[in-house]
C-alpha cells in the first residue's frame, strides 16, 4: 500500500483507492490481500484503471472472443469490493482485446460503474473522468469532460499512461496504470515497457500545472513474474487547498 496526500479543490477530505492491472483469474492469495487491504484503508471511492481482465500470457488460457469466460472470474473479485461513494473503471487495452458481451451489464451485475469516455459526478465538489485506453481503444477528451462543470475538483482514470502528454490542463489529475512499473527490475537495466507507456513507468509526473501518477498494479503480464518492483495499491488523500 503506498499513500499520497494531494491538495485539490474539495471542500472536504476525499479518500480515494486506485486499483489498477489485476489480471485477475479469480480470488486466489493475491485478490484476497488486495481485498482485506481495501477493507483496512476503507476508501471513499474506489477506482480501476484498466487490464482487470487476465491477459494473453504463456499460462494464461488462450479464451475465445466476443465473449470472453475469463470476465466470470474478474466478476467474483469485483464483486468484492466495496466503497460508500461506489466503485468505477475504465477499459484497459485487454478490456478492448478481451471482449464481453453487453460489457456495461457485466459491470454493473459486478456492483462497478464503467467510465467509456464520460464523467460522473461523485460529490457536489468532485467528478470523475474516465477514458478509453489510447493504446488499443479511442480516447476522446472533448467527449468526456463535455458535462464536466468549471472550477470542480476532477480527477482523470485512464490506462496507458502515455496519453498523458495529450491531456488538457483542465485536468489537472489524473491517474494510470499499464506499466506495471517495469515488472521485474534489474540494478544499471532500463526496464521494459508495453506499448502506450511512453517516458513514464512508476509514481509521480507533472506537466505543467497537470499532475499524472502512475501505479505499478497489482498482477502481472507475459510471465507470473515481479522482481524489485512490487505490487501496489495506491491510496490517495484528496485534502483541501489549491492544486
Amino acid at each position: 500500500v503506498s499513500r499520497h496526500e494531494v491538495p485539490a479543490a474539495v471542500r472536504t477530505r476525499l479518500t480515494v483507492a486506485q486499483v489498477s492491472d489485476l489480471h485477475t483469474g479469480g480470488v486466489g492469495r493475491r485478490e484476497r490481500a488486495v481485498l482485506e487491504a481495501l477493507e483496512r484503508e476503507r476508501p471513499d471511492l474506489i477506482v480501476i484503471t484498466g487490464d482487470s481482465v487476465v491477459d494473453g500470457d504463456l499460462f494464461a488460457p488462450k479464451l475465445g472472443l466476443p465473449d470472453d469466460p475469463s470476465y466470470g472470474r474478474v466478476a467474483e473479485v469485483l464483486r468484492r469490493m466495496r466503497a460508500p461513494l461506489g466503485v468505477w473503471a475504465v477499459r484497459g487495452n485487454w478490456e478492448n482485446v478481451r471482449h464481453t458481451r453487453d460489457e456495461r451489464a457485466f459491470y454493473a451485475a459486478a456492483g462497478v460503474r464503467l467510465l467509456v469516455n464520460e464523467s460522473a459526478q461523485i460529490r457536489d465538489d468532485f467528478w470523475l473522468v474516465g477514458l478509453d485506453d489510447a493504446d488499443s481503444g479511442g480516447p476522446d477528451v472533448a467527449r468526456a469532460q463535455k458535462s464536466l462543470p468549471a472550477e470542480v475538483a476532477s480527477l482523470t482514470l485512464m490506462h496507458s499512461p502515455a496519453f498523458f502528454t495529450r491531456l488538457p490542463e483542465s485536468l489537472p489529475l489524473a491517474l494510470a496504470g499499464h506499466t506495471h512499473g517495469g515488472q521485474v527490475r534489474l540494478p544499471g537495466v532500463v526496464p521494459w515497457l508495453p506499448s502506450g507507456s511512453g517516458k513514464f513507468v512508476s509514481g509521480w509526473y507533472s506537466r505543467g500545472m497537470a499532475r499524472l501518477f502512475v501505479s505499478r498494479g497489482i498482477g502481472t503480464a507475459m510471465l507470473p513474474i515481479r522482481f524489485g518492483c512490487r505490487p501496489e495499491l495506491a491510496i490517495f488523500s484528496l485534502v483541501p487547498g489549491s492544486h
